[in-house]
């Protein structure tokens, strides 16, 4: 008899609650958890912009650099195979 009253006890803990209250939790969660959030400053974000952009362009460069060398190379082989 004790075992059928603790396995009902237990039960009873283990309840989610509903639907409508988890999604409510989450957007309070979620408003709590931006709020803490340290968002950049503009200056911030263009630099950070800036940095991406030149970055892109010099490995675009390296890229398009390593792409005319394995070419080059490439056409000496097949002119040398012909």
């Amino acid at each position: 008899m004790a075992k059928d009253t603790a396995v009902v006890k237990t039960k009873e803990k283990s309840s989610k609650p509903g639907f409508f209250k988890r999604i409510t939790r989450f957007f309070k969660d979620l408003r709590s958890e931006l709020g803490k959030v340290v968002w950049p400053s503009k200056k911030q974000t263009y630099n950070n912009t800036i940095v991406v952009i030149v970055f892109i362009v010099i490995a675009g460069l390296f890229v398009w650099g390593l792409d005319s060398l394995f070419v080059s190379i490439l056409n000496l082989i097949l002119q040398k195979a012909a």
